[in-house]
């Protein structure tokens, strides 16, 4: 088969993949002693921090080894799943006078946006304590992110698991480079990179053959060849890096310019779009055109610009927002299956002792996952792994199912009990079919119209289930991929394929087809658009057929790969996928919703938020959101939705309101807001276990909160007080045979007998309070004041202490006698 195989497994990949070589050995501890003693200190440290947390109620969690956050204490005022919001909250908080900002945990994909960043811990509680002098009295919690430490030498289970699938392959590239690194031995020669890399590229496995590429251009500079630099642009470009890819391409077009081929200068046009610059992209399209002129078709190269200007001057038709379910690797392809059910494909790594890794990208093999819908909030949350015998050890990808949910079909490599391959040696992909039988998948069957010479997939079924439209490389193509269709008869018989044609198939690559009652949309890089695969749509009707084809338009079109689009007509909402910077992983999945001007409400203003967990981040669905006006007046509730959020709307215009939010086991929680002229405010709340009040230190239960202050040489309880000691009321009332004593406790400095005297009389006015808000007396066995008997530190007077130290000494305790 010819050259134009080999892009169609683009259609299960579109993965970009960068690897670093040795990266990590070059920070590597000289010695193994060296190693064991930074983990030590690192391990005593964060042991002295959670310590001093435990005891000033601090609540607290500890970070080890994120990538591009600096070292430190950071004070967080809350955990997001996605950053929409978050630069006006930092621009917020920066003109209140903090030194703000927010930064991505890549394990969890969650966002820390924090108030202030310490060196010393100290520091960090004394604000947090103050509630940076009342001028910040919300929730927040301290994080520290530790040293991180010089990454030694180790095999994790992902090399292990790499190593027992390459036996064949002894050789991937970075393990290669990093063993020679550390025997102080040359990589090879040249022309040794060079073979291997071919190797690989031929295989099409693409992220170790870069790696190669890159290594002996790396390492023998100045003698380039046009070959070597296309190839190694290559492997980018077919995993959708177009950053580096147009770094290697470029140098070539300087270099090489004459030599350049048409297929060339395209993909060189596309990496320029995938960097957003249109301008020379442009110009590399014309020449372009002028190799093609005369073979395949006329100049349309000033029409194209035409296209090109009039789709980046479109105004905006979606609201698109990443979803929580996204993983690291690779999600796609996302279809409609039951009436509250979606399945998608990815690359997530399901596994837990059999990873297995695709060696085009390095990222594990695909299969089909289902996931639940909400159709309020468009979420999905992960449930698990299609059928068993649907998925197998090679990729499984865009299903599709009959309008009775009763059939299927999908894409699968050519694979019965080994992989088969055409006369090139080429893997390519089928389209099978499996039926639902007593509420199970059966065995699937390959479809007539596959071959092991070329490849099909893509499948998508028409609404009504008569055709079966897909991908192909079949003889008859117009272009590298382009969409067919099939009639589906009776008793499992079809249509002989039919290629929609030039009007929708072009000389590039057409891919991912969706049939609605109303129009069909594809993915393409052959019809004029913004960069990457492009979202197109195309009407039809029974007379004339497919019309004009058109571009979606941004959001949904980025510079980079946009693909696998799908949407319920009826309501204009729908998902798609992208590899566009800013996502959560690879490729993600996205959800949109078409906005109608005529469905535009005349009053925009709404007030929306989301409420999680304050600790863990975790979203919190069916917690109450009441909303109040500024006379405590509630004016509506709800509760909120699976993915935690929730929304106000038709709010008036310049109106201040209260919004609270209540949950079994948690603090209530107050936010207040203030609505503008047609604008959404958004307004997060993070909530706080009841029993993360209390806590056992040294074998002793007590009840740990806040600071409790009073002013300078006074024993009444402060508003900031009261509404510390009030949760205090809260876990007292949910646990009614608990039985409390009172400890308050002062620095050294005074004299020590008026001190004892004037902590009793603060922990006995703290009684009163708790009595006067319907504690029963016999519930407080004591109220005692300790003075400066009891300090945390050595600041007895005989050191000279900072009073961030003598602050920490300040404290009332409360002492659970039982339960």
């Amino acid at each position: 088969m010819n050259y134009f195989l080999k892009f169609y497994i683009y259609i299960f990949v579109l993965l970009a993949c960068g690897q670093g070589i040795g990266q990590e050995i070059s920070n590597m501890p000289a010695t193994t002693d060296q190693y064991a003693s930074i983990v030590q200190s690192q391990q005593d440290r964060i042991s002295a921090f959670e310590k001093a947390a435990a005891k000033h109620a601090i609540l607290q969690k500890t970070l080890t080894n994120v990538p591009a956050v600096k070292n430190g204490y950071y004070i967080i005022s809350g955990v997001f799943e996605n950053d929409d919001q978050l630069p006006k909250q930092v621009r917020q908080f920066k003109q209140q006078g903090f030194d703000s900002g927010y930064f991505k945990n890549p394990n969890t994909q969650m966002f820390y946006v924090f108030l202030n960043h310490y060196d010393s811990w100290e520091k960090a509680f004394k604000d947090c304590t103050t509630k940076f002098d009342n001028r910040y009295t919300k929730e927040v919690w301290v994080l520290n992110i530790a040293q991180n430490v010089p990454a030694a030498k180790m095999v994790s289970l992902k090399d292990i698991h790499s190593q027992t699938i390459n036996n064949s392959e002894k050789e991937n590239a970075n393990d290669l480079v990093n063993q020679l690194k550390i025997q102080n031995k040359e990589p090879g020669s040249k022309s040794t990179l060079i073979k291997k890399a071919d190797e690989l590229f031929s295989k099409m496995w693409y992220a170790e053959a870069a790696t190669y590429y890159e290594l002996a251009l790396t390492m023998y500079k100045n003698d380039y060849s046009y070959e070597l630099l296309q190839k190694a642009g290559d492997a980018h470009y077919f995993n959708s890096d177009m950053q580096q890819a147009y770094k290697w391409y470029h140098m070539a077009f300087e270099k090489f310019e004459k030599e350049m081929s048409a297929d060339f200068l395209f993909k060189y046009a596309h990496t320029l779009k995938g960097i957003g610059n249109y301008g020379r992209s442009k110009k590399l399209m014309r020449l372009y055109t002028r190799k093609l002129n005369g073979q395949f078709h006329t100049d349309k190269s000033e029409e194209n610009e035409i296209l090109l200007d009039a789709i980046l001057g479109l105004k905006e038709q979606f609201n698109i927002k990443n979803l929580s379910i996204n993983s690291p690797n690779a999600d796609f392809s996302p279809m409609y299956y039951s009436k509250d059910e979606l399945v998608y494909t990815s690359s997530r790594d399901s596994s837990v002792f059999n990873t297995r890794n695709y060696k085009w990208n390095n990222q594990p093999y695909l299969d089909l996952y289902v996931a639940k819908l909400s159709t309020e909030s468009q979420e999905l949350k992960y449930t698990g792994k299609f059928s068993k015998k649907i998925n197998t050890k090679y990729h499984e990808a865009s299903a599709t199912f009959s309008p009775d949910q009763s059939t299927m079909y999908f894409t699968r490599n050519n694979y019965g009990k080994k992989l088969r391959r055409d006369s090139n040696g080429i893997n390519n992909l089928k389209i099978y079919r499996s039926q639902k039988i007593n509420g199970e998948w059966q065995e699937a069957t390959e479809l007539p119209f596959n071959s092991d010479e070329y490849s099909t997939g893509h499948p998508a079924l028409s609404p009504d289930g008569r055709q079966l439209y897909f991908v192909s490389d079949m003889p008859g193509s117009i272009g590298e991929t382009d969409i067919f269709v099939v009639d589906v008869l009776k008793d499992g018989l079809y249509s002989s394929p039919r290629n929609l044609g030039p009007e929708i198939n072009t000389e590039q690559k057409e891919m991912f087809p969706f049939i609605s009652d109303k129009k069909l949309y594809f993915s393409s890089n052959g019809h004029v658009g913004l960069g990457g695969l492009d979202v197109f749509e195309v009407a039809f009707d029974q007379e004339d057929g497919f019309l004009e084809v058109r571009n979606v338009g941004k959001p949904v079109n980025s510079k980079n790969d946009d693909f696998s689009f799908i949407i319920d007509e009826e309501t204009q909402k729908g998902y798609f996928a992208s590899n566009r910077t800013g996502g959560k992983g690879d490729d993600d999945i996205y959800a949109f919703k078409k906005l109608e001007i005529e469905e535009t409400p005349a009053n925009k203003n709404a007030i929306a938020g989301m409420v999680t967990e304050l600790i863990s981040g975790n979203v919190m669905p069916n917690a109450l959101v009441q909303l109040f006006d500024e006379n405590n007046i509630k004016l509506k509730e709800m509760e909120t939705a699976d993915d935690g959020s929730f929304i106000f709307e038709d709010l008036e215009s310049d109106t201040h309101y209260y919004l609270k939010t209540t949950k079994d086991s948690y603090y209530e929680n107050e936010h207040e807001a203030t609505t503008g002229q047609n604008e959404l405010v958004s307004v997060d709340f993070s909530m706080r276990k009841l029993n993360d009040m209390i806590q056992v230190e040294n074998g002793i239960r007590k009840l740990k909160t806040e600071m409790i202050h009073f002013n300078f040489d006074q024993s009444f309880i402060r508003e900031d007080a009261a509404s510390e000691l009030d949760k205090l009321v809260t876990v007292m009332k949910e646990s009614p045979s608990m039985i409390i004593k009172i400890e308050s406790h002062t620095d050294s400095r005074g004299a020590a007998a008026y001190n004892k005297y004037l902590s009793d009389r603060r922990a006995k006015s703290t009684r009163d309070y708790l009595i006067s808000q319907g504690i029963a007396p016999e519930r407080i066995e004591s109220a005692v004041g300790y003075g400066e008997e009891q300090l945390l530190n050595a600041c007895d007077g005989s050191l000279q202490c900072t009073e961030e130290q003598h602050y920490l000494n300040r404290r009332s305790e409360f002492v659970i006698v039982s339960m």
